[in-house]
């Protein structure tokens, strides 16, 4: 569903305010300039099906193109802007975009882009001047007002790193036709289970670019809410966004409860937060320390979905039922729970209280990864192709409580953010000074896990603490910074099986 659903009733609401500059974006102009663009990518000859792409810092421009999207039947991708150059024109070619649209506070990158990626049909940069791009809002100035008649739903289309070095796309299948009212089906999950109305003020702390924190601030569009957006987090600036906007609701990750928690109490206690009725979190595990102790702050008021980009299913928990069930994401909110045994080719499913491969039942299979068919096949049971996956490990108890115990095969998430061991390995295995390697997740009080890479040495190689810097810039020479290891171990040998196969298990026992 798109904004203008909401009008003329909303036309002067706010449906965007930064939380910096208090730049706002209303529903009639959220409407108005989502419609533009619409024209903008129609004169050049992008339809339905078809991808354009944003590079960006948090801005009211995300969802601008976010609802143009949707109300044209296209995909959009928004890039994390820490990627590496090399990953960013990956992702722009494999999704196909045929539009970008850059903020003028990257202009380095999106020269480089640029200069790189010549086949992109048009470059639009707001914010500022940029070789090689035209003005953003030129074009909208000069697009049509008037909405299309026809007005196919479409989508995002969100990239999760790779295992094999490179994101993968994530791309759903289009919607048949649009919705003229809220029936978005995870509004049908969200929106009942935390009450997202109009009444709704949404302080969105994370960066944009996540599938989490864009699509959760359409649902709060598709209800007529406001969605007060902060640049970048920072912990004591979060409390004081809550006080000054009257935030009703909010989105989190356990690192930034660390970072509040950190903070002195007389600075905590400062801020005014009683109008806090939500409080969300996902994206990784919450120390249960952590969660206690922000429930004590905050009050019975948090709630903690599972999910992944994929949205293969959902589970939910609040804080009741969590206090009752610590550790526990909880009971499947969308589809059905299945915990099945990877350890054999046809993964029968195994009883309660035993780890296993995490499937969520749907009526059909609702992903696919985009150019990666045997990729799309390994998230599927052998058995029951509607039954999905991403590789993360964990149990249900009697009652139907899910319980995490271990991340995608050993994704390593720091601070909310996925970082796949495999390729940071990757960057490393041909320098010439390594044998061997094993890049594994420590435990990180702020962060929940650091990357740290295990280096058995070529022969003759001797360890050192420069050494350790080398490697480590090597990799962010490579790959995205905060991807790289945080420390390096040096050892005599790792463990392999006699067919090669690295026992990482064995390797994160030590440290774990």
């Amino acid at each position: 569903m798109y904004p203008g659903a909401h009008l003329p009733a909303l036309a002067d609401k706010a449906a965007l305010v930064m939380a910096d500059t208090g730049e706002t974006v209303t529903y009639a102009e959220l409407e108005d300039r989502s419609i533009r663009f619409a024209h903008v990518l129609h004169d050049h000859g992008l339809r339905r099906g078809d991808s354009f792409a944003l590079l960006s810092q948090n801005s009211p421009r995300y969802h601008e193109l976010y609802w143009t999207a949707l109300r044209s039947g296209m995909y959009l991708t928004a890039l994390d802007f820490h990627l590496s150059l090399e990953e960013q024109l990956y992702i722009l070619r494999d999704c196909g975009a045929r539009v970008l649209v850059v903020d003028a506070s990257l202009q380095d990158r999106a020269e480089a882009i640029a200069r790189e990626a010549p086949e992109i049909a048009l470059r639009l940069a707001f914010g500022g001047a940029i070789d090689g791009y035209e003005d953003f809002e030129a074009a909208l100035a000069v697009a049509s007002g008037d909405a299309f008649e026809d007005q196919p739903a479409g989508l995002d289309m969100q990239y999760s790193s790779g295992t094999t070095g490179m994101p993968k796309g994530v791309r759903a299948p289009l919607p048949a036709r649009q919705v003229t009212e809220p029936g978005d089906v995870l509004l049908a999950v969200f929106g009942k289970m935390y009450g997202f109305s109009s009444d709704t003020v949404y302080l969105s702390p994370a960066p944009l670019y996540h599938a989490a924190p864009l699509r959760f601030c359409g649902l709060i569009h598709m209800v007529g809410g406001t969605v007060v957006i902060m640049p970048r987090f920072d912990a004591e600036k979060a409390l004081a966004c809550v006080e000054q906007y009257r935030a009703t609701h909010s989105q989190w990750v356990p690192t930034m409860f660390v970072r509040m928690l950190q903070l002195p109490d007389e600075v905590r206690r400062r801020y005014d937060l009683s109008s806090l009725e939500v409080a969300v979190h996902a994206a990784a595990p919450c120390p249960v320390d952590v969660k206690r102790r922000m429930i004590d702050w905050w009050g019975p008021i948090l709630h903690e979905y599972y999910a992944a980009t994929e949205a293969e299913g959902i589970t939910l928990i609040g804080s009741e039922d969590w206090l009752a069930h610590p550790g526990s994401v909880g009971k499947a909110g969308l589809g059905i729970l299945h915990i099945c045994d990877e350890s054999q080719a046809d993964q029968p499913e195994l009883p309660v209280g035993e780890d296993g491969l995490v499937y969520f039942e749907r009526d059909q299979m609702p992903f696919s990864y985009h150019n990666d068919p045997e990729k799309t096949r390994q998230a599927q049971h052998p058995h029951h192709d509607n039954w999905a996956t991403t590789g993360d490990i964990g149990h249900l108890d009697d009652e139907g409580y899910l319980y995490l115990t271990d991340r995608r095969a050993f994704m390593i998430i720091s601070g909310g953010v996925n970082i796949y061991p495999q390729e940071v390995e990757n960057a490393l295995t041909l320098h010439p000074k390594i044998l061997d390697v094993a890049v594994i997740g420590v435990p990180d009080p702020e962060m929940g896990e650091e990357v740290k890479a295990v280096v058995q040495l070529a022969e003759g190689i001797e360890p050192s603490p420069d050494l350790a810097q080398e490697l480590i810039d090597h990799v962010r020479g490579k790959i995205a910074h905060y991807k790289a290891p945080k420390t390096v171990d040096f050892v005599d040998t790792l463990p392999r099986t006699p067919t090669g196969k690295l026992l990482k298990r064995k390797v994160k026992a030590n440290y774990v």
